[in-house]
């Protein structure tokens, strides 16, 4: 059955990306031409010109709207904060630096017109990505399918359509250390991929540091799996077992009239214990640290201020 054509809702968080804004806009525009749409600019504490071209664009056409962020408040709840005040019936997310191609946008709602409720982008290529964020993107999507009680299809980002049922279901869950694509594979619904090749950057640097990268891969696995957890518990479990058999092994060699051997071996055991511990308090410090983050129960974002969007 074919949904009736509606609003089309494109979220774009920008953050320091002045010489993209403009563009994007322009070819995003070009493949909504049929439809109705807005945009939302979600401007996550930029220091550049960002603000201003948004606002540029603004006043030229109607359905652009901005909002602007206190500060910098991250990728994910940058786009959670564009999901909260989205009024499309679907709503598609992507990034400006035109890595995410608006040439997909129509197969993308053609599917949600045939009953589709999330339709993600899958890259068969990533050419414009280093060796080591490709490694390390392998690596993680194993590591996530392999404990997460949540299955995500390896190399999907956060380039995809929802529709306007699984949005209302995003507002209802408010956790702080978000990863949305989990997030969005666990609500359910229907769901598709769409294949594409990874274009490069229209302009300027990538703002995913090594060090976002690696916290995204922590809030994903730590959200989504007690897997680590139960690591400390094993390793405890195996260090006892071995505790216990070296035991009996010292009190049989006592029993016989000799003295246990190896005092440099007993204090490389003692190391090895004392290092297995401090990983257990580390992973159990991360778990405890996340809740303590949950219970404050803070805003997940601040606006500072907006253009053409209507408060709640």
């Amino acid at each position: 059955m074919r949904k009736k054509r509606g609003t089309i809702s494109v979220i774009i968080p920008v953050y320091n990306e002045e010489d993209n804004v403009v563009n994007i806009y322009k070819k995003v525009r070009e493949q909504l031409k049929n439809h109705g749409y807005e945009f939302i600019f979600v401007n996550d504490g930029s220091v550049d010109n960002t603000q201003k071209v948004v606002e540029k664009i603004s006043s030229r056409d109607k359905n652009v709207k901005l909002i602007n962020l206190s500060k910098n408040f991250g990728h994910q709840i940058a786009i959670t904060c564009g999901l909260d005040y989205t009024i499309g019936d679907a709503i598609i997310i992507m990034d400006a630096d035109m890595q995410d191609p608006p040439q997909l946008i129509p197969k993308m709602i053609s599917f949600w017109e045939k009953g589709y409720d999330v339709v993600y982008g899958v890259r068969v290529s990533r050419n414009s990505d280093g060796l080591i964020k490709k490694t390390t993107a392998v690596i993680f999507y194993k590591i996530f399918a392999k404990f997460s009680g949540t299955q995500i299809p390896a190399n999907v980002g956060d380039f995809r359509l929802i529709s306007k049922s699984v949005v209302l279901t995003l507002r209802q869950t408010r956790e702080y250390q978000r990863f949305l694509r989990g997030i969005i594979s666990w609500v359910g619904f229907k769901q598709i991929g769409l294949e594409y090749k990874r274009p490069k950057r229209y302009a300027g640097a990538s703002k995913y540091t090594n060090g976002k990268m690696i916290k995204l891969a922590l809030d994903a696995i730590l959200s989504f799996s007690f897997f680590p957890l139960r690591i400390a518990s094993l390793l405890g479990l195996a260090t006892a077992i071995g505790a216990i058999v070296f035991i009996f092994y010292a009190l049989y060699v006592q029993s016989i009239g000799q003295t246990v051997r190896g005092w440099s071996s007993t204090i490389v055991l003692i190391l090895f214990l004392g290092s297995i511990q401090l990983v257990a308090i580390g992973i159990i410090g991360e778990y405890m640290g996340r809740i303590y983050e949950e219970v404050k129960k803070r805003p997940l974002y601040i606006i500072k201020s907006t253009k053409g969007v209507k408060s709640h």
